[in-house]
């Protein structure tokens, strides 16, 4: 990985073009095993309305994460994906440790429009973790993971094929560099797509399906509820050789 600045790295992501991460120089690193965890958030046109809800929940579950007895091995990387972005996607922050993160300052007003480039979202996400991964595994750090993907829509616009994310999948879930991998879809206002999203979960291998319905304030709050918890039983689940069981997903 080349230098990107005094604390962080920049790498690349699998064999395609303009697809890259950041994360934290592993010789900053203080403890022996880490959780990467990823949260790819939709900012197309069609969250205009929920968008502060989406922010509301984001900051949530990341407040809660950095109160559990395991934040100091969670990486957290967050990012936004709609077409107004190259490629895609838009690095909200790499793979650092909570303790380096303040959501309520670093994490400003969501800003949408544009089409949604699902599948470049997944790319990126479980790319970035296996990519990474491998860094932290070849330093030797014990490290597994957990992904978690929100849109409201199918996907309309991607450079990314199905066929590149099952591989990913493939790689992350064999053993060979993460001890273990969930990833999560999530729809939201996503009633009209959930038979779309469901196919597509199950054409590319992601572990899990959520329909969490309507953008409301109370179900956005047990979303992020949902995702620290899961982020919370993943990190447990390290040294076990598999991942964590699925959390009740009551949204």
């Amino acid at each position: 990985m080349p230098r990107l600045n005094d604390d962080m790295e920049f790498g690349k992501i699998g064999g395609a073009n303009g697809f890259g991460f950041s994360g934290v120089r592993t010789e900053h690193l203080g403890a022996t095993e880490y959780t990467l965890v990823t949260i790819a958030i939709d900012v197309t046109g069609s969250v205009g309305g929920f968008e502060a809800e989406l922010l509301r929940c984001l900051k949530t579950a990341v407040d809660a994460c950095k109160k559990s007895p395991r934040s100091d091995n969670l990486l957290l990387r967050v990012i936004l994906f709609s077409t107004v972005f190259s490629n895609g996607v838009d690095e909200l922050h790499g793979f650092k440790p909570l303790a380096d993160i303040d959501p309520q300052k670093e994490y400003g007003q969501l800003r949408t429009g544009g089409g949604t480039p699902l599948r470049d979202a997944c790319y990126s996400a479980i790319g970035a973790m296996n990519a990474y991964g491998k860094k932290l595994s070849d330093d030797d750090f014990g490290v597994n993971a957990i992904a978690f993907i929100i849109t409201d829509g199918d996907d309309n616009a991607s450079a990314a094929t199905e066929n590149m994310i099952k591989q990913e999948i493939v790689q992350a879930v064999s053993g060979e560099i993460l001890e273990s991998m969930i990833s999560v879809l999530i729809g939201i206002n996503a009633a009209a797509y959930k038979n779309e999203l469901e196919q597509f979960q199950q054409n590319v291998g992601i572990t899990q399906y959520i329909d969490a319905g309507d953008a409301t304030a109370g179900k956005l709050a047990r979303l992020a509820d949902f995702v620290s918890r899961s982020i919370a039983s993943q990190s447990q689940a390290m040294g076990t050789g598999g991942p964590s069981q699925n959390i009740s997903a009551t949204i």
